[in-house]
């Protein structure tokens, strides 16, 4: 079975994120999807949420390191961020 740091973008310590959050396995992260999972890690203590960690989320559940977002779903995970943040 794959474990969450064998996803691009996930090491050590947003792997021990997502687990404290109660996402432990990829598929659950896939079911979670990357901004419910970014909202559960912004109720941690010093949970240090950013657009980048969206990202890197993202890019966990497409399989492909963050930097190779497409243009368009960058925008999109930045309209939620920016909505997030200021809500």
């Amino acid at each position: 079975m794959q474990t969450l740091t064998d996803l691009p973008n996930i090491g050590l310590t947003l792997a021990q994120k997502l687990e404290q959050v109660s996402i432990r396995t990829p598929q659950q992260l896939i079911e979670t999807g990357s901004e419910n999972a970014l909202i559960r890690i912004s109720a941690l203590e010093n949970s240090g949420v950013c657009i980048n960690m969206l990202y890197a989320l993202e890019g966990a559940i497409e399989g492909v390191r963050w930097h190779g977002l497409s243009t368009e779903k960058k925008e999109k995970l930045k309209e939620f961020y920016q909505m997030f943040t200021n809500a």
